[in-house]
């Protein structure tokens, strides 16, 4: 007969092969291999309490292998978190709280999305950065506020991806103490054995990233596992890697194969899955015996809530203030944000410069007005400019700097930026060139999908890199960030415009907002004002009558409103629109987009160094869209933009001879 504890582990199987088969679609192999280390972890060692999901001081659990869902939304049945048996019963149908992969915001209790492997892990180490810098900002020696782990489960697949070796490197140089990772060992994925691709010693690895890396050889060896958890609990410098090997589809007729992957098991071999595994109860139930225990040990665990609470209640008394800026600090979608509504904020810089440079200064204004901002580059901060400079460096010495030096890792960069803030108490961001971004993309895509809103500052945004040549030009950059669903991005034109950008992306409650910003000087231009937070508005009103209209973003502004100075004197009336955001004015109402674009003044140009596709619904089927939709070349700045015609007279000819044939 089997042990109490061995029936859970078993429950933790049948439910998740339960709602897979009741799908007919879902990944079956990882929850019957790794079920006994998920239960480990959750009935023994995490802390959590059901009635509060929010709990700042809770541990983080991360599936990062999240095509295990199942698994997951098992825990969370079976732990009281929310999903009841229906839900499992709806297990990735449309609209139900128990989705294919995990989706953060929609099923409470999922900490971040995952699905894309390597995301989960790689977006902990920002959680783990952020417990750790929290902890030494308001922990006092008596009174901890914050002090918790941050866990998670992943697989073979999540470690060959190479945005993990990234995370995990600067995991172990900032030595994240915190951080735990079990490691589902099982040696297979989708194509067959893991030794087709993938034969490297994962410890030997790990050690050399600066992690203590511990082994369980038996993975259903519920009581090595938690021994190992322990350990691993016990290290305070060094992230930890527990290798548990396991059988994937372990009790299946197909244990071992690749085939358990991803395909259900279907009714005779479910049948014969829990006879292997001896299990007898219902399909989606949960036995008095396996409750009982669940009761006993969230016993324990409503104990170290009610102590953190005592803590709480304590540390609000001796230290008031601090409280207080907690409070303040972590709620960032009530933060006071009234210093950005102030002229102060709003004063132009003293010079014409880069818009690069512009916004580095009023990152100072944002970071001493915010409190909480906690970013960087990817090794690129002299040259993105994005250096607080009266906050201090985050690193093992110093735990409460706000500036991160992420290293040349912009895929990591990306998830640590989506981690931090997931994990709460900061409005973060990261910075790299323009051209980089694609490096980015996938975390990108998970910034806008999850809602978050962090800050991407993207520099060097055109050909004018100049020498750097066609590698290091981008084009078609912006037009990809155009295209993601729900990314705000913000291309400046000047020192008013940069405030507008940081000022929306401050104010941002659900969608990251990529400022993209200069390398070459740009004027600061006469008519930019406030209205630039509409993401696009009348710069330059027509003298006579509108016939036609110039649209700009950026450094190509100035070019637009030359050209429109110069086409005035052939006795058309012209009108300069600085768009620098299309997603900021597609959502302003009708009415003003009319006033700003009439609709009946059809004769209509865009200019921007860069892709012209994403312009053409703007100028219409009538319109010229001046661009490049070419890869750049090597050379001087200036010569670079003359070879592609982006200068004014260029600029100027080109439109007139668009006017003379729409005559």
């Amino acid at each position: 007969m089997q042990s109490k504890e061995q029936l859970a582990v078993n429950t933790l199987r049948a439910l998740s092969i339960d709602q897979i088969d009741a799908a007919n679609s879902g990944h079956p192999g990882l929850p019957l291999g790794a079920a006994p280390m998920a239960w480990a972890l959750w009935s023994d060692v995490l802390n959590f309490d059901p009635s509060d999901h929010d709990w700042v001081n809770r541990d983080r659990f991360i599936l990062s292998a999240g095509h295990g869902s199942a698994l997951l939304y098992a825990l969370f049945h079976v732990f009281g978190l929310g999903i009841e048996e229906e839900d499992l019963k709806s297990f990735r149908q449309l609209n139900s709280k128990t989705p294919g992969h995990p989706e953060y915001g929609h099923t409470a209790g999922v900490e971040t999305t995952t699905g894309p492997l390597g995301a989960g892990i790689s977006t902990a180490v920002g959680f783990a950065m952020a417990e750790s810098r929290l902890a030494a900002e308001y922990n006092e020696d008596d009174l901890k506020l914050i002090d918790h782990n941050t866990f998670v489960l992943c697989g073979d697949g999540d470690l060959m991806e190479g945005i993990s070796n990234e995370a995990s490197s600067i995991a172990g140089t900032l030595e994240l103490g915190k951080l735990i990772v079990l490691y589902d060992s099982n040696n297979i994925t989708i194509e067959g054995d893991t030794d087709l691709s993938f034969k490297e010693s994962i410890p030997d690895r790990y050690r050399a990233l600066g992690w203590q890396v511990l082994s369980v050889e038996d993975g259903t060896d519920v009581e090595a596992i938690k021994k190992a958890i322990k350990e691993a609990k016990a290290e305070s410098t060094k992230p930890t890697l527990i290798e548990i090997s396991t059988v994937i589809g372990f009790g299946s007729p197909l244990a071992g194969e690749a085939g358990i992957h991803g395909s259900p098991l279907g009714e005779e071999k479910t049948r014969e899955t829990k006879k292997t595994l001896g299990y007898e109860v219902e399909p989606f139930k949960v036995s008095d015996e396996v409750k009982a225990l669940v009761e006993d040990a969230l016993a324990e665990k409503r104990k170290v809530y009610e102590a953190w609470k005592d803590v709480e209640a304590r540390y609000k008394k001796a230290y008031p203030e601090k409280y207080e800026a907690f409070v303040q600090a972590y709620d960032t979608k009530h933060q006071d944000l009234s210093f950005m509504d102030t002229d102060e904020f709003w004063k132009p810089v003293d010079k014409d410069m880069a818009t690069r440079a512009s916004s580095h200064a009023i990152l100072q204004r944002v970071a001493a007005g915010m409190g909480n901002l906690f970013g960087g580059s990817a090794d690129l901060g002299p040259s993105n400019k994005t250096h607080m400079d009266e906050e201090g460096q985050y690193s093992v010495e110093d735990r409460t700097g706000a500036n991160i030096n992420f290293g040349v890792r912009e895929h990591a960069m990306a998830a640590i930026v989506n981690g931090i803030y997931l994990h709460g108490g900061f409005r973060s961001y990261g910075a790299t060139f323009l051209v980089f971004s694609d490096y980015l993309k996938p975390q990108l895509r998970l910034s806008a999908l999850m809602g978050l809103p962090v800050t991407y500052i993207f520099t060097h945004d055109s050909i004018g890199v100049g020498e750097d040549g066609p590698t290091h030009q981008p084009i078609e950059q912006q037009t990809m960030l155009r295209s993601i669903p729900n990314m705000i991005t913000y291309r400046p034109a000047d020192s008013t415009e940069v405030a507008a950008a940081w000022y929306v992306a401050m104010h941002s409650d659900d969608a990251p907002v990529s400022l993209v910003l200069t390398r070459q000087s740009v004027p600061e231009l006469d008519g930019s004002s406030k209205d630039a937070l509409k993401g696009g508005y009348i710069l330059k009103r027509e003298e006579g009558e509108l016939k036609l209209i110039l649209i700009a973003s950026g450094s190509e502004v100035q070019l637009a409103l030359a050209a429109a100075r110069e086409i005035e004197k052939d006795g058309f009336g012209v009108r300069v629109v600085s768009m620098p955001s299309q997603e900021l004015f597609d959502k302003q109402p009708a009415d003003y987009r009319e006033e700003v674009l009439p609709s009946n003044v059809r004769a209509r140009v865009s200019v921007e160094a860069g892709a012209t596709m994403s312009w053409y619904k703007y100028v219409g089927l009538d319109g010229l869209a001046i661009g490049i939709d070419s890869f750049g070349t090597s050379g001087k700045a200036d010569d670079v933009f003359e070879k592609f015609g982006l200068t004014e007279e260029h600029v100027t000819a080109t439109i007139r001879n668009y006017l003379e044939t729409r005559e």
